[in-house]
């Protein structure tokens, strides 16, 4: 059976232990999880004696995690790579760092990271509101675009140069862990980087063990504005994709809701969802069990993942 996986965003903040939160996702059916960014140090312990007896794998691992000491809330994004402040782009390949070698601890695969955003008013939000009114693509909407595009293309590359001297710095920890580095896709037209910067950052680094990660969910949400061809960019990513999040849309905007929930077309996604890649369901906190267990069903059933796959790939 090709894996799947879950974040334990969903739930470490209902347990006190490590070995509470893994037990309550293996009784979902899964063998695999995500250790998210908000993942606390008492937890680690119980998640330690876990993975060590073979009870469950970590392949991934979402930075920020654990939650740095001091922070002020677990987030994605306190510190950035690409931010256009020297000492947080210093903090981030920091905690980033630790976060990749605590990846090694855990035996995780691959790191999952925000590069930052283009430091610029948040058009998106704007532009999520008038589309939830149904007034996408009318002139006023295509002029707050054209305005955010023209904003972007001025300040984000310095921003990619940020990104890429941090990315740097982190390349003698991706080698030494042996742990992949991968920079995930985001919703807003604000965020670093856009897919068309992902893959001029890859022709640099994907031999150095950066990857890129494909979250389902942001890429509609893309593709709902009107910013992208969400299947035209996963296809022509997808050599450099360490892995992905799995999770459903509501247009606009209203994101991590459990498949078949809301309007993403899995089935055209079940070629790339059997690649080697990690593939980590990523539902909100707040889900309801009986939701993610149907989401189980429905993607082994259809992307196909009870068919073993050979050693090259193919199926059986």
């Amino acid at each position: 059976m090709i894996p799947l996986s879950i974040s334990t965003r969903w739930n470490a903040s209902r347990h006190a232990s490590g070995e509470a939160m893994l037990e309550e996702i293996l009784g979902l059916g899964l063998g695999i999880a995500e250790l998210g960014y908000d993942l606390r140090a008492e937890l680690i312990p119980g998640v330690k004696g876990m993975v060590a007896s073979g009870a469950i794998r970590i392949d991934s691992v979402h930075n920020f995690c654990p939650v740095p000491i001091g922070a002020p809330r677990p987030h994605p994004e306190l510190y950035t790579p690409a931010s256009p402040d020297r000492r947080e782009r210093e903090y981030a390949v920091v905690h980033i760092s630790r976060t990749l070698r605590f990846a090694a601890e855990v035996g995780a695969r691959v790191v999952v990271c925000h590069s930052g955003n283009v430091d610029m008013p948040k058009f998106s939000f704007d532009l999520v509101r008038m589309a939830s009114r149904g007034e996408q693509f009318g002139e006023p909407y295509e002029n707050l675009k054209l305005k955010a595009q023209i904003v972007r293309d001025k300040k984000a590359p310095k921003q990619i140069d940020y990104l890429s001297e941090s990315l740097e710095k982190l390349l003698p920890v991706v080698a030494e862990t042996g742990v992949r580095l991968a920079l995930e896709n985001l919703p807003t037209w604000e965020a670093i980087p856009s897919e068309l910067e992902a893959e001029k950052l890859m022709k640099r680094f994907h031999g150095s063990g950066i990857r890129l990660w494909w979250d389902i969910g942001h890429a509609q949400i893309r593709e709902n504005l009107g910013f992208i061809n969400a299947s035209r960019w996963l296809r022509r990513l997808a050599p450099f994709l360490a892995g992905m999040h799995v999770h459903d849309v509501e247009p606009p905007g209203q994101d991590h809701l459990m498949p078949p929930r809301g309007k993403v077309d899995f089935p055209a996604l079940a070629e790339f969802a059997r690649t080697d890649m990690v593939r980590v369901l990523e539902p909100a906190p707040d889900t309801e069990t009986a939701h993610i267990v149907r989401a189980i069903e429905y993607l082994r059933e259809t992307w196909n993942l009870t068919e073993p796959k050979t050693p090259s790939g193919e199926p059986t």
